[in-house]
Parts: C-alpha cells; sequence; structure tokens
C-alpha cells in the first residue's frame, strides 16, 4: 500500500475515531417533554394546527424526538440547543409563565412574516412546516390575536 492510501486510511479512521467520542457526551440526549401546564387560548383551530406544524417542534413541550439525528451527535446538539431556547423564548405549552413575546405579540407576528421563523435549518429537515404565504399571513394574524387575548 502507498503512502497516499494509508494517510486516506489515517484520516477515515481519525475521523470514525472521533464521531465515536462525540456519541458519549450526554448533552443531546435530554428527549424529555414537560407536561403540557397550560396551553394558549388559540383564537381559531387554523392558527393552533399551523403553529403545531411550524412551531411546535421547538416551541412546545410537544416535541417528536424521533427523527434519527436527534439522537446522533452533533446534530443532537443543535436540536436540544434550539429546543431549549425556543421554550425559552415562547412555549406554548406553557402559557402561565412570562414570556416577552406576549408583551409584543406584533413583534411575534412580524418574525413569522419575514420568514424568521421557522428556520431554514429546521425546515431542511421538515418540508411540512414550509407554509405558503398566506398560511404565513394567517398564523402571523391568528399568532397576534391570540397573544392578545
Amino acid at each position: 500500500m502507498n503512502r497516499f492510501w494509508k494517510i486516506v486510511i489515517g484520516i477515515i479512521v481519525i475521523f470514525i475515531g472521533g464521531f465515536l467520542v462525540l456519541q458519549i457526551v450526554p448533552y443531546g440526549r435530554n428527549h424529555t417533554n414537560p407536561p403540557v401546564v397550560q396551553e394558549i387560548n388559540w383564537d381559531s383551530p387554523q392558527t393552533k394546527e399551523l403553529a403545531q406544524r411550524a412551531c411546535y417542534a421547538c416551541h412546545s413541550n410537544q416535541t417528536d424526538w424521533s427523527p434519527w439525528y436527534a439522537s446522533i451527535a452533533p446534530a443532537s446538539w443543535l436540536v436540544q440547543h434550539d429546543v431549549e431556547e425556543g421554550r425559552q423564548r415562547l412555549n406554548f405549552s406553557e402559557w402561565n409563565r412570562n414570556f416577552e413575546a406576549k408583551r409584543e405579540p406584533q413583534e411575534v407576528g412580524n418574525i413569522v412574516l419575514g420568514g424568521e421563523m421557522p428556520p431554514a435549518q429546521f425546515l431542511l429537515m421538515h418540508p411540512e412546516a414550509r407554509l405558503t404565504d398566506a398560511e404565513k399571513q394567517q398564523l402571523a394574524q391568528g399568532i397576534v390575536t391570540s397573544l392578545q387575548q
């Protein structure tokens, strides 16, 4: 075997070894959903359906942890981080908490309309969360109305 192939094999072994070591890091393995404490009072069933489709993965206590990448580091780290941050900023399952979004409902609508949410990296693996312009408009208005109740 020539020197080139020895280097290639060495790099592959190091890569695989590093990948396996990453799997023992405990972060990204907390696949629990706290109980739903108090759900937001939605203005309509359509708004709730759109929010469940596009927002609940990160902004509720009803996260679906079943996708394969949610259990394999380093992707699982990103998933865990996004869920933790999403639940901290706005959690439709813990409406009894004081969220900044409750004080700024129009801002939440603008985030949806501006395409900031759901984020692009989420849409890559969840095409069902991709909203049409009409659905974005409906979700934004429905969230604003629901937040103001």
